[in-house]
This record gives C-alpha cells, structure tokens and sequence, in this order.
C-alpha cells in the first residue's frame, strides 16, 4: 500500500498544471495566486507541491499525451502511516481516475505520482495527503502478533478497520474486505494464519484501489 510511517485544510493558492516542462514565456493567469506554491497544512501538511512556474503565475507544460510528475512533500507528526494520492481534472473539470502517489526515496517525505494529460486546454490537480490506519495497523501488528501482545485486542483493531474500508467499497472488493473481517475475528483458527488473511496480496489489490483514509488534508487546486 502506498504508506510510510513516521478534515482538510483549507486551500492557500494555486497550482496549474498541463504540467511538465517548465516555460518562462506564455499567458499569465488571470489572478496570480499567492506565493506559497500549492501548500496546504493541516493535519497532514501538503508543501512544495509541483510543477509549479513563478508560483503559479505562469501555466506549466506538457505536450497532448505526455506523461509527467506531479509531486509534493508529505508528512505527519508520530509514527502512523501516510500516504497521498493525485487527483487530475480536465479542461472540463472532470476528474480522472484516482492516482496514488508513492514516495520517491526512503524517508524523504517526498511523493510523486505520474499522470497524462490527454487533450489540449488548461488542466489543473490536486494533491490531497491522508492517515492510512490500516498500514499503521498491519505496521503494529506484525510486531505485537508474533510476540503475543495483546493478540485478541490487535485482531479486533484490524477486524473494525477492515469493515470500515469494506463500507465504501464496490461489490466484488467488499466481499474480499469482509472474508478478512471474519478470518480476523474467527478464533477456531491459529493467530498467525488470522493476520495473515489481512495481509494476502487480494486484500493489498482491493486496499489500493479503496484505501480507508482518515485526516485528509488537499493542496489548492
């Protein structure tokens, strides 16, 4: 899942995108936003997000169909897990799909992602930073479990997680959600083999696509 351990905020200034390669030259936007490139703080503070040209003054490039990175710095106070995604608009304002951001080197607290801009016209994005619980919950649990601490306490943790992420879920990844819920809770079996049903590579696919996301905090648009 695209984490890493160490309500929104309201929105500080621009970032245009049609992104990547950076112009000196071009129109001015028609309100030049303020010079804080894109941050957003809250909870989980967005800064430096990227591409930015002259703060915003200016619309970065792409040319139709090039892919690019949009990138920001990202963390949080503590040791819960993080994690970011992208959110790209097209010149209508409809959204694309949902990309996740990863972190680009170790402990860096910088993530990027990498989207296409598919058609000509002023694009824009938004970088939007989150608590991911339920990495923070395997991270813990796959300490606590093997050294029996607080088993049945930790698999119930992960359990009401898991149902939490299964209620805004479609159909068919609901249902991969639940089987993690009720391997979770199922004391018949040994405790090993009930965390590892929250840890199978299904329940990773489903938990990417619709991760449980808590504290989210978005960059301007």
């Amino acid at each position: 899942m695209p984490a890493t351990h160490h309500s929104s905020a309201p929105p500080t200034s621009s970032t245009e995108a049609y992104p990547v390669r950076p112009v000196d030259s071009g129109p001015p936007a028609a309100e030049p936003p303020s010079a804080s490139d894109g941050t957003a703080v809250g909870r989980i503070p967005v800064l430096d997000v990227r591409p930015v040209i002259q703060h915003g003054r200016r619309p970065a490039k792409a040319v139709t169909g090039e892919s690019f990175e949009i990138s920001a710095t990202v963390f949080r106070e503590g040791h819960d897990a993080v994690a970011a995604n992208v959110v790209l608009k097209d010149p209508e304002g409809r959204p694309g799909p949902w990309t996740p951001m990863r972190e680009l080197a170790p402990g860096s607290d910088r993530w990027g992602a990498t989207v296409t801009a598919g058609e000509p016209g002023r694009w824009t994005y938004t970088v939007e930073a989150w608590g991911d619980p339920v990495s923070t919950w395997r991270h813990h649990a796959q300490i606590k479990i093997p050294a029996g601490m607080d088993t049945e306490l930790v698999l119930e943790d992960g359990a009401r997680l898991h149902a939490r992420a299964a209620e805004g879920a479609p159909e068919d990844a609901r249902k991969v959600l639940l089987a993690a819920v009720e391997a979770l809770r199922d004391e018949s079996r040994p405790v090993a083999a009930r965390l590892a049903a929250a840890l199978t590579p299904e329940v990773d696919a489903v938990l990417s696509r619709h991760p449980l996301r808590e504290l989210v905090t978005a960059s301007e648009t």
